[in-house]
């Protein structure tokens, strides 16, 4: 009789759990001793961010989700309550490098500024203005940008978001700030651009969640409700807040000769304030000569031609002005700095949504954090550093759903709630992506008492949206920045 007992099929494959892989910090850390003679140490590299999982009620850890790049600087033997600040940069999609190293570090790019641009390999001097003379500095690059990226397994697009992105660059913070016993330290969060949005999004998330109070904010080309911004029909505003910007740069390129720059923009400022946003509001019923001083008008503000206005209707959005300004002598200027100029592809083209400004700088500023990360900061990492990548896109606002992306509200809580929170504002006056009127269009309408609105300081600057890379701006800049974390600020 046979034997009766169970055998295993050796034809079938056996399966076995996915092995978990695990994931650390893989931060490096070097000292350093700038000009001045301040001694200091650098932390380079990816802090690995983590999720408390749950299913069905029970929890199943807390679950690695992101690898963030982040470059701390800190003063050797500093005390607690030496300031610190986190800055980032916007996009969505872009590092931190042009802050980082334009702007606060100890080094930066030798890049150069408009006419004058540093030829390749370009360069890295010392910045000896640097912020970190006053505050301990942390750069990160959210998800997708610099060497931040989802761990492996996980959805690369889950952080490309509003609100997930607020909440993880939060979390970098509260962590980075209890690792390093920084909970009694002055707080500041500085970001540029869509980082401006960013910056007032994490202030509240950090209060709401974990009760951390920033005392200040710094705005650098400052965009807090998106609408002002975007060229959408039936939505007029935006038109008449982007008239000064035109008028700057037409000024810039030489178009207002024996005026002042002040003077345009404020004759400008004027004219979008009353007659052209009213003129807006009309529509056809606009009678012919209304219709007409207003085009007369337009034409002599941003010395575009009467037939280019009347042919758009008195609305163009900036690309379509970006290449009518100097069509006649063959150049487009730049959105996010009107003052860079470039031949077209297309001197037809009605439109341009190149931008030499862009193509000008991110040479030098790639050259520099991709040198600088390595040689100096001693982070060894064969990913591609992502200087302003499209991999964020589509970026998801759905938090607003049919609303306007609006965080000013956010911000007018925030001053309320901290009687010491400070703002301080930075605006180009050549600034195409971000203009000056529509930030002040924002803070203008948002509900604040008189104590409140003197706690932010406004500072203008005749250069784009990256001030700094003209050398006087970078200065003031600094300066500015200096008092404002000493808790010291003026208005210019």
């Amino acid at each position: 009789m046979a034997e009766e007992f169970a055998t295993e099929d050796t034809t079938a494959e056996k399966t076995e759990p996915a092995a978990v892989k695990e994931v650390s910090d893989d931060f490096v850390t070097r000292q350093h001793t700038a000009p001045s003679g301040l001694a200091y140490t650098t932390t380079t590299g990816r802090l690995v961010l983590r999720r408390e999982e749950t299913k069905d009620g029970k929890s199943e850890g807390f679950k690695p989700k992101a690898e963030i790049f982040v470059v701390a600087y800190t003063q050797d033997n500093g005390a607690s309550s030496r300031p610190v600040t986190f800055a980032f940069n916007g996009g969505p999609g872009s590092s931190s490098v042009w802050l980082h190293l334009g702007l606060l570090g100890p080094r930066r790019v030798d890049s150069g500024d408009v006419g004058a641009m540093t030829p390749p390999p370009f360069g890295l001097v010392d910045n000896p203005e640097t912020l970190l003379e006053h505050s301990d500095l942390v750069l990160i690059d959210p998800v997708s940008t610099g060497f931040s990226r989802v761990i492996e397994g996980e959805k690369t697009d889950e952080f490309h978001a509003f609100v997930e992105d607020r909440d993880l660059v939060a979390e970098v913070i509260r962590l980075w700030t209890t690792r390093n016993n920084r909970w009694l330290s002055p707080k500041y969060l500085v970001g540029e651009s869509y980082g401006t949005l960013r910056a007032v999004a994490v202030a509240g998330r950090l209060f709401d969640a974990y009760g951390m109070t920033v005392n200040g904010l710094g705005l650098i080309s400052t965009v807090l409700n998106m609408s002002t911004l975007r060229f959408f029909p039936g939505s007029d505003t935006p038109y008449a807040l982007h008239l000064p910007t035109y008028a700057a740069i037409a000024h810039y390129h030489g178009r207002h000769p024996g005026r002042e720059l002040s003077d345009v923009v404020r004759e400008a400022e004027e004219f979008a304030s009353r007659d052209f946003g009213y003129a807006l509001t009309q529509g056809n019923r606009l009678t012919q000569s209304e219709y007409d001083d207003v085009v007369t008008r337009l034409s002599a503000l941003t010395t575009l031609g009467e037939d280019f206005i009347r042919r758009t209707n008195l609305r163009w959005a900036y690309h379509e002005f970006a290449a009518e300004l100097l069509r006649a002598e063959g150049l487009v200027v730049g959105r996010i700095d009107g003052r860079f100029t470039a031949p077209p592809a297309n001197l037809q083209s009605s439109s341009s949504t190149d931008d030499p400004s862009m193509r000008a700088i991110t040479g030098p500023f790639a050259a520099a954090i991709n040198h600088y990360v390595r040689a100096e900061l001693g982070y060894e990492n064969d990913l591609p550093y992502e200087i302003l990548t499209a991999r964020v896109q589509p970026w998801s606002y759905r938090t607003f759903e049919g609303a306007p992306v609006d965080v000013s509200d956010v911000l007018e809580r925030l001053m309320v709630h901290n009687p010491a929170l400070r703002v301080h504002v930075d605006y180009g006056y050549q600034d195409g992506a971000t203009p000056h009127f529509a930030a002040e269009y924002v803070f203008a309408h948002m509900n604040l008492r008189e104590e409140a609105r003197a706690r932010i300081s406004h500072h203008y600057h005749e250069a784009g949206h990256m001030m700094y890379l003209k050398p006087e701006c970078r200065l003031a800049q600094l300066e500015a920045l200096r008092l404002f974390v000493a808790d010291r600020s003026t208005s210019e």
